[in-house]
Parts: C-alpha cells; sequence; structure tokens
C-alpha cells in the first residue's frame, strides 16, 4: 500500500515536471528571436533545443537525473529568462510604480 501511494506521488511529481517544460517550450517559441538578443540572453534556438529535449527526456527516458537537470533548465528559463523576454518586449506592468494603488500612487499619507 505505501509503494502504491508513492509510486501515485512519483507520478503526479514527474507529469508536473512535464507540464512545466511543455509550457517553458511554447512560451519560448512564442517569444521573439531579437527579444532573446535584446535581452542579452542565449538565443531562441538554444532554448528551444534544451526545452525540447527536456520534453522529450521526460517522456521517453524516465532516469531521474536526466529528468532533475531538465527541471533546472525549465526553473532557469522561468525565473531569469521569461522576466527578461518580457521587460524586452514590453510585457508585464504597464507603467507606474510598485506602490501604485487603484487610485493613483500611494505616498504614504503625506
Amino acid at each position: 500500500m505505501l509503494m502504491t501511494a508513492f509510486g501515485g506521488f512519483m507520478w503526479l511529481i514527474f507529469t508536473a515536471m512535464l507540464v512545466l517544460a511543455v509550457v517553458a517550450l511554447v512560451m519560448a517559441a512564442v517569444a521573439r528571436e531579437d527579444a532573446y538578443r535584446a535581452a542579452d540572453k542565449q538565443n531562441k534556438m538554444f532554448w528551444l533545443i534544451i526545452l525540447g529535449v527536456t520534453v522529450a527526456v521526460n517522456l521517453l527516458v524516465p532516469m531521474l537525473f536526466l529528468q532533475i537537470a531538465g527541471l533546472i533548465a525549465t526553473i532557469v528559463f522561468f525565473v531569469d529568462v521569461r522576466p527578461a523576454l518580457r521587460q524586452v518586449s514590453g510585457g508585464g506592468r504597464r507603467g507606474g510604480s510598485s506602490s501604485d494603488g487603484p487610485y493613483g500612487p500611494y505616498n504614504g499619507g503625506r
């Protein structure tokens, strides 16, 4: 019974890793090539290859070491590359600062 529960938990983890890799691959494919250069990141083909290999490894070769390496590449894409791409391509926040409220800037009661 314990091994069945553990197997189900591991299946859930591996599925989550696959879904994250597929989402990252789609986001990398949708971004413009010049945004990668403007953000001073590796080029688009590099990320498409890395994330494509990650998806293939998650689907075809269930080796934990390779899956963890792919997960690290996926996390790097989400944490480092994607925010830089969004910044140079105009995505994300539309003006203002982090202290802006719904009715304008918050000045701390001054």
